[in-house]
């Protein structure tokens, strides 16, 4: 039976291997990013320092987000890189400062997404391995597959963006399904005809009644809000689809009955979802192949609550429920840190000291 500095050790080869770059991070890093990618939730977490003239930095939360800000600023656009990292990162849990060591993958810019998202499998499960951890279950979700399915069920636009980012949040998407499902009574009469009105209105409103202009909700992001209201009210889902929308969130199988279940879905709505499931199932067989002794199972409602995720996610948790390894495809992440282009980004984060008591139990 190895030890733990020998199982450790063997971590640290598979991270140096000869086909990737250990990436150096710092340990401490602007925190901006991370409120603007991750948003107040994550940020948090954060712990933080502020310089003397009001920037503030944190201690390194992950090492996702600045590989793939070094990758942008070392003008790597167009180079397909590989890189894997280890080594301590920083959170709050309980107002209490935390320490966790953690691995990982990053695959940028591979020119076939499909086989990154593979390898990048292929590394969690190697690295669960080292741990004797042979049968994880795991949880597959589909990012990519729930926008593809709103697009097929003919979900009016206007609502499409408000439905997926609270995808992943199960108590604001259960919220927004019940209003879907019981929709309120609209408001009669017309609408202003355009936003300027719209601001003059509410502008004339506030000062009327003694409000101050700055310090809180802004005219125009009032009427902006009501001008989304008045399109959503302009744009209901039809009974029938939101059932079919509420019966897709609630597949939760093992990986072929999910997918069986989800294209019955597809077929008795009347449209055909074959196309977009077959990326699915083919990375959930290879999973399956690669680890036949785990309980891999298909969950249409997860999603990491980061909205930077656009493909398959993944989590792999042990005997207790605490998750060992998680990722999958971000390719929104590289554009909204500035690349004027699209850039595939797959990944995975692997939490060594839970794999550990895994392994000592």
């Amino acid at each position: 039976m190895k030890t733990a500095s020998e199982r450790y050790a063997a971590l640290v080869r598979l991270v140096e291997s000869r086909t990737v770059t250990r990436a150096n991070v710092p340990l401490l890093l602007p925190a901006g990013p991370y409120f603007d990618l991750a948003g107040e939730e994550f940020g948090r977490n954060l712990l933080l320092t502020t310089t003397n003239n009001g920037v503030e930095y944190c201690l390194r939360p992950d090492f996702t987000l600045p590989i793939a800000q070094q990758y942008l600023e070392d003008g790597l656009i167009g180079a397909p890189s590989a890189f894997t990292y280890l080594g301590p990162i920083f959170r709050q849990e309980s107002s209490t400062p935390v320490e966790f060591e953690q691995a990982g993958l990053e695959l940028l810019g591979q020119p076939d997404a499909d086989n990154a998202l593979d390898q990048v499998l292929t590394f969690a499960r190697w690295a669960l391995a080292i741990y004797d951890i042979t049968a994880p279950n795991v949880r597959l979700g589909g990012v990519g597959l729930f926008e593809a399915f709103l697009e097929a069920a003919d979900i009016p636009t206007a609502w499409r963006s408000r439905i997926r980012h609270r995808f992943g949040h199960p108590e604001a998407m259960a919220r927004l399904m019940d209003r879907l499902a019981n929709p309120e009574q609209k408001a009669e009469g017309p609408a202003p005809d355009s936003r300027d009105t719209v601001i003059e209105i509410v502008t004339d409103a506030m000062l009327s009644g003694g409000l101050s202009l700055i310090g809180s909700r802004t005219p125009e992001e009032i009427a902006d809000r009501y001008l989304e209201k008045q399109a959503l009210d302009a744009a209901p889902i039809a009974p029938e689809t939101v059932m079919l929308l509420q019966n897709y969130l609630d597949v939760a199988d093992s990986a072929t009955m999910a997918f069986e279940r989800i294209a019955d879905l597809a077929k008795e709505a009347g449209f055909d979802f074959d196309e977009p499931l077959y990326q699915v199932r083919n990375h959930a067989a290879a999973l399956q192949a690669l680890s036949p002794n785990a309980d891999v199972v298909f969950d249409a409602s997860f999603s990491p609550r980061l909205d930077y995720y656009t493909g398959i996610v993944f989590e792999m948790t042990g005997s207790d429920g605490e998750v060992l390894a998680s990722g999958g495809e971000y390719d929104r992440m590289l554009e909204r840190l500035g690349a004027d282009e699209p850039i595939k980004a797959s990944g995975c984060a692997l939490w060594v000291d839970r794999l550990e008591r895994e392994a000592s139990q």
